[in-house]
């Protein structure tokens, strides 16, 4: 994916049917195909996984699990492994996300998820951010223990292979992303507290920003806000809005 810009689109639990996710792939997959700027990774609800993979026999989409446990697996009803995914074909697998924390999900259960998907040859998707602002900082001090714990069982030489997303939840759903200027210092940060604890290669981590992207911001968020791409939530699960993201980065 070097030198295009990375576009995750998380489907969440939408659509309603297979009928309606075939309809939404294949609008976004022959996008996808005229896009000479972008690396395109779905990640539809897992239900529709393994027919909307098996259907496509191109190369220009990527497909993701929204989440999946780090066991195997065994006597964990209503989940799926990160095993069973990859056999679906999914490559990638989002990790840590804002709601999937909302409903539980720790810190320690995104490290056992980044690291069970590194030995399985997956890319880690692994979201870090905070629900508020203050004067204070002390988002920082939650990024810092996201990121901390989040990698901790990631061996430097396995950094090139992960996926990080700034998602700053107080902007998701909004009708705008956060200022460039301020993802700009957010990524330096978030290299510097990576360098600290894995060394000089976390200064080309991969980062992306997630929260309200759309064909309005992105440009100048990949101008400004020092990210390789994005992991999209609304603006994916309509085709048109998804088509003009998707032509806004190619302007950029």
């Amino acid at each position: 994916m070097a030198g295009k810009t990375i576009v995750v689109a998380n489907w969440k639990m939408n659509p309603a049917t297979m009928r309606e996710a075939k309809k939404l792939f294949d609008a976004e997959r022959k996008t996808a195909e005229k896009s000479r700027g972008s690396s395109v990774v779905i990640a539809p609800p897992a239900i529709f996984l393994r027919e909307l993979s098996s259907m496509y026999r191109g190369s220009k989409v990527a497909f993701a699990v929204q989440n999946a446990h780090f066991e195997a697996g065994g006597a964990h009803t209503g989940e799926i492994s990160l095993v069973q995914a990859k056999d679906a074909r999914a490559k990638y697998v989002i990790v840590g996300h804002a709601e999937r924390r909302a409903e539980g999900e720790t810190d320690d259960d995104a490290r056992k998820k980044v690291a069970a998907a590194l030995s399985l040859k997956m890319t880690p998707i692994l979201c870090v951010g905070e629900s508020s602002r203050t004067d204070e900082g002390e988002q920082y001090d939650v990024v810092r223990e996201q990121l901390r714990l989040g990698l901790a069982d990631v061996a430097a030489s396995s950094l090139p292979r992960v996926l990080l997303v700034y998602e700053p939840l107080w902007t998701i759903g909004k009708a705008t992303a956060m200022n460039p200027r301020e993802m700009h210092q957010m990524a330096i940060f978030i290299r510097k507290c990576v360098v600290e604890s894995h060394g000089e290669g976390g200064r080309s981590l991969k980062i992306l920003y997630g929260g309200s992207v759309d064909e309005k911001n992105a440009a100048a968020m990949l101008r400004e806000g020092d990210v390789l791409g994005f992991l999209v939530g609304r603006a994916s699960v309509k085709a048109d809005e998804f088509a003009k993201l998707l032509q806004a980065i190619e302007t950029a």
